[in-house]
């Protein structure tokens, strides 16, 4: 395994080079001018100059990647162009927002998709079943920003008992993660309720039940755990898209994480915030990739890396 994990850090790095080279000419090909929106509309030709010289913008683009590139390999992303910060440090204070966002809506969503799904599967055709797969369509149908409204509609303004938005308290946090999680918890039902019928219908389920054992035991202990392999999957791909595209969320609830930053930058042309971001996500699916990996081998120890 840890042969394995060494050799995927390694085949990582060309891929986080390739993402560098993208996001650097994806931004570049943007109409717009980030020294005009820094200098302002009226600026003269002499003060526009003197702002792309100063963050070296009127280089050539090799030049420039080449210094962006420099740079990161000490592990420094530049400074912001719009505030003059550090981009690590911006990334760092606006990520932990993200982090609990995701981690509190991933919650939301195993609980929600977990429960539902076992109950549906473990008793096919009757009402449970039908209402997972209710709350599974409605999950995958619903928009995050209609949901969300809706939630500060019925929670925050009518009866008042969370707030709307920000980060004041681990209040705060409760609406978005129950809409963000909402939407990834249809998914997980579907997916889980999908592997549990396959697995339920195994020749070792039946001969652990022709055994004499409790259905429940059969369950825990036989069916859940091969379940669960493929579900691995769906959550790791939900958590790495909680982490970066948790935008609508963000925004509607005034959170100031990642993802709102990012589009703040996208529209302010702020080109070292922007490579920072998408290279920090870069890493973190890179990182959740690897960590699946492991959770594979945890839950069926047939598999092995050679």
């Amino acid at each position: 395994m840890r042969d394995y994990l060494t050799r995927r850090a390694l085949f990582a790095i060309p891929s986080l080079l390739a993402v560098t080279v993208l996001i650097f000419l994806a931004l570049r090909a943007v109409p717009g001018d980030p020294a005009v929106l820094l200098a302002g509309d009226f600026a003269t030709m002499e003060e526009l100059a003197a702002m792309r010289a100063r963050w070296g913008l009127d280089r050539p683009l090799v030049v420039q990647y080449a210094l962006f590139l420099s740079h990161l390999v000490r592990g420094d992303l530049g400074d912001s162009i719009v505030s003059d910060l550090p981009v690590r440090d911006e990334i760092l204070q606006r990520f932990r927002v993200t982090v609990v966002l995701a981690f509190a809506a991933i919650g939301v969503a195993l609980l929600i998709g977990l429960s539902t799904s076992l109950l549906g599967a473990t008793r096919p055709y009757t009402v449970w079943d039908y209402g997972s797969t209710v709350v599974a369509m409605l999950g995958v149908s619903t928009p995050i920003f209609w949901s969300g409204m809706l939630l500060i509609l019925l929670f925050a303004v009518m009866l008042g008992w969370l707030p709307s938005g920000g980060v004041g308290s681990w209040q705060a946090f409760i609406l978005p993660a129950v809409s963000l999680g909402f939407s990834a918890a249809g998914i997980i039902a579907r997916q889980t309720r999908s592997a549990m019928l396959d697995v339920l219908r195994q020749d070792y389920v039946r001969t652990a039940r022709a055994k004499g054992l409790q259905e429940r035991r059969v369950i825990d202990r036989h069916a859940l755990r091969n379940a669960l392999i493929p579900v691995v999957t769906i959550v790791g791909l939900e958590f790495g898209r909680m982490l970066g595209g948790a935008i609508l969320t963000e925004t509607v609830f005034s959170l100031p994480g990642l993802g709102s930053f990012l589009i703040i930058s996208i529209a302010k042309r702020d080109y070292p915030v922007v490579q920072g971001i998408v290279l920090w996500l870069a890493l973190a699916f890179v990182v959740i990739n690897m960590l699946v990996d492991v959770a594979y081998a945890a839950l069926d120890p047939r598999i092995r890396y050679a």
